[in-house]
């Protein structure tokens, strides 16, 4: 399974210990619910898409995750991000 790993100051993992009863837990928790709305955006966007296309949806959560990004219908914020770079104004 992959994994995030952060670094922290002594001063921050302090202020961490005041805000919550297990700083891991918390940025755990943080990190999966964050990606549990990406992943609800993610398969929106992607039941809209092979609706308004005809085209059949993959089986699971998973799979209709997977899908949204082979279809493009979805990129990364990486992606996004570069391509909104490329159409500044120079």
């Amino acid at each position: 399974m992959p994994s995030i790993t952060i670094e922290i100051t002594d001063t921050e993992l302090l202020s961490m210990q005041y805000a919550a009863a297990s700083p891991q837990d918390w940025a755990d928790n943080a990190v999966t619910n964050r990606a549990r709305i990406a992943g609800d955006e993610i398969v929106a966007a992607l039941v809209a898409h092979c609706n308004k296309n005809e085209i059949a949806i993959s089986t699971g959560r998973n799979a209709q995750i997977a899908q949204a990004f082979e279809l493009s219908v979805v990129k990364t914020a990486e992606q996004r991000n570069a391509e909104a770079a490329a159409n500044l104004p120079e």
